[in-house]
């Protein structure tokens, strides 16, 4: 991949005002693109935005609220007025309400799917409207890339993840519905399912309650992941590199989601013992 790998593209990701979101923003614009911060907290996008423009990368920041149908079309409208196109989207914008099952508020399920898939499923679609329109207008256009933010939740049963698990198993489907009806149109669609990973948040919510010794015991690789790590993830896939790679999943979890049984192994016997 060159240094440069996304030079002259514009990028969106949204919930990118901190965390991983503010992570890939941040690395698609050392790599050459233009990359739009947004957060439904807008201040939040701008200093991220600002942190990043004093490094020398174009930068910008808007407020975005992924579940507002207004704010996701205005939002889209504005980077198709700036910049004419747009060529990559991460929907990466989330929200995580733990509750035991039998006492999950109704209200807490449909805002967690409110956010987290229907908001991924607007953004989705402005932004292939946008891309197919690109195409459209141009010969050997080069190809949209978009990737969706899920979770290990989303693939195996957890203590608490009723909404949070619901919303993520979506939109992993919802990816594979996409890449399947916009492959033809040179729109790849993937998404990246991280493991338990080293943000601000994670360390003040997985400190109770054991969740960081669980993760630490279950991950084989015995760590948390960087953010920095999911954001190469997301380089991958918005490159040129990836544009084979099509309703694919890529787990960045440190062998969580491979691992079965686990339990500490006998010592290896010393070559040549035993008859």
């Amino acid at each position: 991949m060159t240094p440069m790998a996304l030079q002259g593209r514009v990028a969106l990701v949204t919930g990118s005002g901190q965390g991983i979101g503010q992570a890939i923003a941040t690395l698609f614009a050392e790599r050459g693109a233009t990359a739009v911060f947004s957060d439904v907290v807008h201040g939040r996008a701008q200093a991220a935005a600002e942190a990043t423009a004093g490094a020398g990368y174009k930068t910008e920041a808007l407020h975005l609220d992924v579940a507002n149908p207004g704010s996701v079309s205005a939002a889209f409208a504005g980077i198709a007025e700036r910049h004419g196109r747009l060529d990559i989207l991460v929907n990466n914008a989330g929200i995580g309400i733990n509750a035991p099952f039998v006492d999950f508020r109704l209200e807490d399920f449909e805002l967690s799917l409110k956010v987290n898939l229907t908001g991924a499923f607007l953004c989705g679609q402005a932004a292939a409207r946008q891309m197919l329109a690109q195409r459209a207008g141009s010969s050997g256009e080069r190809r949209g890339k978009i990737i969706n933010i899920v979770s290990l939740s989303g693939q195996r049963g957890g203590l608490g993840r009723a909404g949070y698990g619901a919303s993520k198993a979506g939109l992993e489907l919802l990816t594979r519905v996409m890449a399947t009806e916009l492959a033809g149109s040179g729109i790849n669609v993937n998404a990246i399912a991280p493991g338990p990973i080293a943000t601000e948040l994670s360390a003040a919510v997985h400190a109770a309650g054991g969740t960081r010794d669980a993760y630490l015991f279950l991950t084989p690789q015995h760590r948390y992941g960087e953010v920095s790590e999911i954001a190469q993830a997301a380089l991958f896939l918005a490159s040129a590199d990836s544009d084979y790679v099509n309703g694919h999943t890529l787990n960045v979890d440190g062998g969580f989601g491979a691992a079965g049984l686990m339990y500490p192994l006998p010592a290896r016997p010393p070559a040549g013992a035993g008859s």
